[in-house]
């Protein structure tokens, strides 16, 4: 009996082990590490700042902030144009913009207007 304890006990010290390393690689990947700084509201939303997907993607940088949407700059954009997203969309601000939408979703939902994502 005590042979099964101590191979569970082993099974779970190399689970825990191997969800921290996913956890470093995730804050690598990211930009999650602890050098981020203080968290930040979306008021602190600053021009050139890179907007990260919730899956990690690089979506583009900030323009600016225009009404309740953010304004993302045409340079960094896939089609050349610029898009929208909400404000509602932000998770948290650090020296990155946050997204609580995936890569696949944001690029779905953005739009081609502050008015048309209902924003302004």
């Amino acid at each position: 009996m005590s042979d099964i304890k101590n191979t569970l006990k082993n099974a779970g010290h190399k689970i825990a082990e191997g969800a921290e390393q996913a956890k470093e690689w995730v804050k690598e990947k990211t930009g999650l590490n602890n050098n981020c700084g203080p968290a930040k509201s979306v008021s602190d939303i600053q021009p050139h700042m890179e907007v990260i997907s919730s899956c990690g993607c690089k979506m583009g940088k900030v323009d600016h902030l225009e009404g309740n949407a953010i304004k993302l700059t045409k340079n960094d954009s896939p089609d050349g144009q610029h898009h929208f997203v909400p404000v509602g969309w932000v998770t948290r601000v650090d020296e990155h913009v946050h997204l609580s939408k995936n890569a696949v979703d944001t690029q779905k939902e953005w739009k081609v207007d502050a008015t048309s994502c209902g924003c302004a």
